[in-house]
């Protein structure tokens, strides 16, 4: 249950929610990046699901789910794998509103003999800040868990070790901690941890979760593998006992997005409790890499995310949600030997979510930029607007093969700046992304600084 954090393309400054559902251009965007996505890769299938505006807008599925399930069907549950962890912490914290444990209270108290545990908060398990060695750091499965295994176990060989630095110092990525937490849950609520989650959390949402080892078989989803550039394989599931609380559950693309609609809507669970989940830790000596209590959060390009991944045997997920913007993406697949997630909910962001929120100057740039890209699909170039090196580079030939393939295409459907300027060789260099019903384009400008800057580099080029 490898933490992957994939850096999504948020594209933009937050902006207004979008209340629409996906057009037929976006919907035709989505089925092709995903089929190229697997093909490219051997992944076998995928789920999706897409979160837009508050509400859930889009959900399918791709390629096969197993061998003997050929069609893809978006009710499927997939192994989410540490995406789950969410739901622990979430379980620890509505046992906080009920007074019946704190986050500040030490492991020793619930569970004995872990290393040091009468200095391991709860709050440090579910912050990967205990010093508890993570007992699953690899990608593969190993020798011993082809044999079952209970939690105890697991705490009995990893979370009496050493500990790896001492609690609140340092962040290391712990399954282990999340056992310990989940053995908690589990006697100050007197029931196993799936069952308090099924009555406080899945059935008030309406979400079909099940113990991953029991999603295992005919009519399951199955894990694939691939050595090196081999063959994809049938991965053989791990025993059970050896997700648990660190990743025990399996779900739909779009039962998980009812979750992540609840995270946007602050439903289901108490606000301050969404809140704390997504408030990061900070060790002592005042640094944060950004997680909270089971989920990732941060700002890229200005977008607010709160995210988690997941790795299961056979398995990767990702789930990210843009709380500014009122999204989220789900992507579920059936195989743990490539980058597809990340591709795919990179590309989905690309297509899905608001266009930049321009500053000035950007504003400005973008109807000159749209301006020049016109003339070149129609053959109407006003050179003024190029410098002498651009100018050059706009032979006969490249006018003629701008005017011939853009012109073809017609009148673009949506032309947007992606991500901010920024200065490179003296210049200004903006991106744009330019979408038509079947396709997505990317161009690549330098200017010149200035409102009436000319053109150094007009560069238009396919994209995903």
């Amino acid at each position: 249950m490898l933490f992957r954090l994939f850096t999504l393309a948020a594209l933009a400054l937050p902006l207004p929610a979008i209340a629409q559902s996906l057009t037929p251009a976006e919907s035709a965007q989505i089925d092709t990046l995903v089929a190229g996505s697997l093909r490219d890769t051997g992944v076998p299938s995928a789920s999706i699901a897409i979160v837009r505006g508050g509400q859930i807008v889009f959900a399918k599925a791709y390629g096969k789910p197993s061998e003997t399930i050929a069609r893809a069907d978006p009710a499927l549950p997939y192994q989410i794998a540490s995406i789950s962890k969410q739901f622990t912490a979430a379980a620890i914290l509505l046992l906080e509103d009920e007074g019946r444990l704190s986050l500040d209270d030490t492991v020793a108290k619930y569970v004995p003999g872990v290393t040091n545990g009468d200095r391991i908060t709860i709050r440090q398990l579910l912050s990967h800040t205990s010093g508890l060695q993570d007992y699953w750091p690899q990608d593969y499965s190993f020798a011993a868990m082809a044999t079952p295994v209970t939690p105890q176990q697991i705490v009995d060989r990893w979370g009496k070790k050493p500990l790896d630095f001492e609690p609140g110092t340092q962040w290391q990525y712990s399954n282990t901690g999340y056992v310990v937490a989940g053995l908690i849950v589990e006697k100050v609520a007197n029931q196993p941890l799936l069952d308090f989650l099924q009555q406080r959390i899945f059935k008030p949402l309406d979400i079909r979760a099940l113990d991953q080892d029991k999603a295992i078989g005919k009519g399951f989803p199955q894990g694939y593998g691939r050595f090196a550039l081999g063959p994809v394989r049938p991965e053989t599931p791990s025993a059970p006992g050896w997700l648990y609380a660190a990743g025990e559950l399996s779900m739909s693309a779009r039962d998980l997005a009812k979750w992540d609609v609840a995270r946007l809507t602050r439903t289901t669970l108490p606000a301050d409790d969404w809140a704390a989940q997504e408030t990061p830790i900070r060790l002592v000596d005042g640094s944060t890499n950004g997680y909270g209590l089971g989920v990732s959060t941060g700002t890229t390009n200005g977008r607010r995310y709160v995210e988690h991944s997941g790795e299961a045997v056979g398995f990767l997920s990702e789930n990210i949600v843009y709380p500014d913007d009122q999204a989220a993406i789900v992507v579920l697949t059936n195989s743990w030997f490539s980058d597809a997630v990340g591709r795919i909910s990179s590309g989905i962001a690309k297509i899905v979510l608001p266009p930049p929120a321009a500053n000035g100057e950007d504003a400005a740039a973008l109807p000159r930029a749209r301006a020049v890209y016109d003339q070149l699909r129609t053959g109407t170039l006003d050179r003024s607007r190029l410098t002498e090196d651009a100018n050059f580079y706009f032979k006969p030939v490249a006018l003629a093969d701008y005017k011939s393939s853009l012109g073809a295409l017609g009148e673009p459907t949506g032309f947007a700046q992606t991500g901010r300027a920024r200065l490179r060789g003296g210049f200004v260099n903006r991106t744009y992304r330019i979408t038509y019903p079947d396709r997505t384009l990317s161009l690549s400008t330098y200017a010149e600084p200035g409102a009436s800057g000319r053109y150094e580099q007009f560069l238009v080029a396919p994209s995903q």
